[in-house]
């Protein structure tokens, strides 16, 4: 049972690699539909044509007359078999909302969106 186990040991810890990438995507695609409802552009890093990254992300672009600026994200599952999203440059200290809600995400990367677009204005 020795080869076989091993083998078994891979297989489950492939799915359980392919599942945890999917919820993510899920997540994404809900943050990326009400993100761009408010005006923003999504670049989506998740796509099969794309290549494989470490984790599903999402670029938010805002665009003004002078300059630009962005913002990654990405779904991480947290505790309790709960997601929330995350800021990709701060990794677990750039919590931004939890994933059931993908209004009150979109708000809250809005205003960090405009903090620092204008930040002489907060």
């Amino acid at each position: 049972m020795g080869p076989l186990r091993s083998l078994i040991v891979r297989a489950g810890g492939r799915l359980l690699w392919w599942r945890t990438r999917a919820t993510a995507i899920l997540h994404l695609e809900l943050l990326a539909a009400a993100i761009e409802a408010k005006g923003y552009r999504c670049i989506k890093h998740y796509q099969a044509d794309d290549f494989p990254t470490r984790s599903p992300l999402l670029w938010i672009l805002a665009f003004s007359p002078d300059d630009h600026v962005r913002l990654a994200v990405r779904a991480r599952a947290t505790p309790g078999r709960t997601w929330a999203y995350y800021e990709a440059a701060r990794g677990r200290r750039g919590y931004l909302s939890p994933c059931g809600n993908a209004e009150h995400a979109a708000d809250q990367v809005d205003a960090l969106l405009k903090h620092r677009m204008y930040p002489s204005t907060w």
